[in-house]
Order: structure tokens, then C-alpha cells, then sequence
């Protein structure tokens, strides 16, 4: 679980869009599940990713946004039969909902597709 506030404070403005992208953008891989959702290659690269913000709501306790992410996946050492070392990115892409308490700004990313 990771804190918010800046998405909580941004909710119901004309700016949440800019602020939601932004925020997830910067996030440590370690933070999403990226990984998880990994259908092309083997791990996440450190390249930058794009964020769409595909739907939101809210209700009495949690703001809740769907979101795709697409981002690059390494294959390392398959981009040369002749040298092992380089590392290929394949676009990868997944939806995650971001589920962010009202009250505490804690957020939780639930993968929604692998």
C-alpha cells in the first residue's frame, strides 16, 4: 500500500487528470504491479511510462480509478545471436485500479488484467 495525499487533495479539480498521470508516472516500479502483469518479456524497465486515466468514482469512503499503464518490458541478452548482453524493452500494457481511502490517502493498485 502506498500514500497519496497529493491525489486525494487534487480529487474533484480540474487538474486531477494532470496530477493523477503524473503521480503514478514517478511511482517506483516496486509500487505498481508491473511485474505482474508482464506478457512479452521478463522485467519491467526503468523506461518512462504512460498513464490513461479509463475511468473514476467515488463513493462515501475511497476514490477509485481505473487506469492503463503502458510501460516496457526487458529481455535481456535476445536482441543478438551474436552478443548476449544487450536487453530488448517490448511495450507492455496493463489496467490497474487505484483504490485511495479519503480519509488516510492510503492507496492500493489492484492489476485487473495480467
Amino acid at each position: 500500500m502506498i500514500k497519496l495525499p497529493e491525489l486525494l487533495q487534487a480529487w474533484d479539480t480540474p487538474g486531477f487528470a494532470q496530477t493523477f498521470t503524473t503521480t503514478i508516472q514517478q511511482l517506483a516500479i516496486a509500487d505498481l504491479p508491473l511485474q505482474q502483469a508482464l506478457a512479452h518479456s521478463s522485467h519491467v524497465s526503468d523506461s518512462p511510462r504512460t498513464v490513461v486515466i479509463l475511468d473514476s468514482s467515488a463513493s462515501d469512503g475511497h476514490i477509485r480509478i481505473k487506469a492503463g499503464i503502458f510501460y516496457a518490458g526487458l529481455i535481456a541478452g535476445s536482441c543478438c545471436a551474436d552478443d548476449p548482453s544487450p536487453a530488448c524493452e517490448q511495450t507492455e500494457y496493463c489496467e490497474v485500479l487505484f483504490d485511495i481511502d479519503r480519509e488516510t490517502a492510503q492507496t492500493m493498485p489492484h492489476l485487473l488484467t495480467p
